[in-house]
């Protein structure tokens, strides 16, 4: 008797210590996220994701499965995954079920901003026969051309800014070029082997790939021209940046550009107690995600509420709300 008294007296006491230190009591939760591939920058904020939750909510699953954003946001649709990462301009084409969706999807919810600069970044080896995309288009330069995975928006970001600049991906075929649809990592490679000339892709500068691959190649940063930059805003969605002059040790000069910007989804099928819980761990953890991902540094935790198109899942806002973010 006495012995049950006692574990009732210290469960009590657990109960109320996480109740005074703020922490949610809920039950453990079974997470499957699907991020982007291996080894990338979506693969580390998808860990960096799952460590909260499982800090939040002690004995809680968690699984990162590699993926793309088109295909993330269905899977998050079907119920077979139940955290997705995305651009939001990715989420705002599946609203509207424009390719690569085949039809409008209106369950998406959002839970929070994972990353507010997605900057379009297009490298090339200095050696390169060109200065810049208006040279390729105006001498029909047979160009070798790395974009990311098919499906994802990085990929149909990069066609976009080059039809905006007057090259089409059958332009670039026709001048005796080609496009490779590779994972980012993979696209470098091919850039370090000469297989490729650029590589294009959606990321926070600076970043840690290209100043990795800049100590082993010479590199050079191509930027966007005005004309294209103002086409691609108003068909992607996408504002207007500039990478200031030496970010990268290889670019001397100021760089126009474009960036888009990456969030977490769920579907409105997703209870309001587990989209609480989750976003809680954000909130409560987000020293750690600080340390685990640059990006979440630069933004803030009140940036975590900026998710743009889509709105926020209703527990996720409760969350926001009682931290005071929103």
């Amino acid at each position: 008797m006495q012995r049950h008294l006692k574990r009732s007296l210290f469960a009590a006491l657990g109960l109320s210590a996480a109740l005074a230190a703020g922490t949610a009591v809920a039950d453990p939760l079974k997470i499957t996220l699907s991020g982007g591939s291996v080894g990338g920058a979506w693969s580390a904020m998808g860990a960096a994701i799952g460590q909260t939750i499982q800090q939040q909510v002690p004995g809680s699953s968690f699984t990162y499965e590699p993926g793309v954003d088109a295909a993330n946001l269905i899977l998050v649709t079907e119920g077979k995954a139940q955290l997705g990462i995305a651009h939001a301009q990715m989420a705002l084409r599946a609203t509207k079920g424009e390719a690569p969706f085949k039809s409008k999807i209106t369950s998406l919810r959002a839970i929070a901003l994972l990353d507010p600069a997605a900057t379009i970044q297009i490298v090339a080896r200095k050696d390169a026969p060109f200065t810049g995309l208006d040279q390729i288009a105006k001498e029909k330069k047979p160009v070798r051309i790395a974009l990311n995975k098919r499906g994802t928006m990085m990929a149909i970001a990069g066609e976009q800014v080059f039809e905006a600049a007057g090259i089409s991906m059958k332009d670039v075929a026709a001048w005796g070029g080609r496009v490779e649809y590779v994972a980012y990592n993979d696209g470098l490679d091919m850039l370090k082997a000469g297989q490729v000339d650029i590589v294009l892709n959606m990321l926070a500068f600076p970043s840690s790939q290209l100043n990795r691959l800049a100590n082993d190649m010479p590199l050079k940063m191509l930027a966007i021209p005005d004309a294209a930059i103002a086409k691609i805003n108003a068909e992607a969605g996408t504002k207007s940046v500039t990478i200031p002059a030496k970010t990268y040790s290889f670019e001397a000069a100021d760089v126009k550009t474009v960036t888009g910007f990456v969030a977490l989804y769920a579907s409105d099928k997703m209870s309001d107690a587990d989209a609480e819980t989750i976003t809680k761990g954000l909130i409560n953890h987000f020293d750690y995600l600080t340390k685990a991902y640059p990006s979440f540094a630069r933004m803030g935790k009140k940036g975590l509420t900026d998710v743009g198109p889509i709105g926020l899942a209703p527990g996720a806002m409760k969350a926001y709300k009682d931290a005071g973010l929103l």
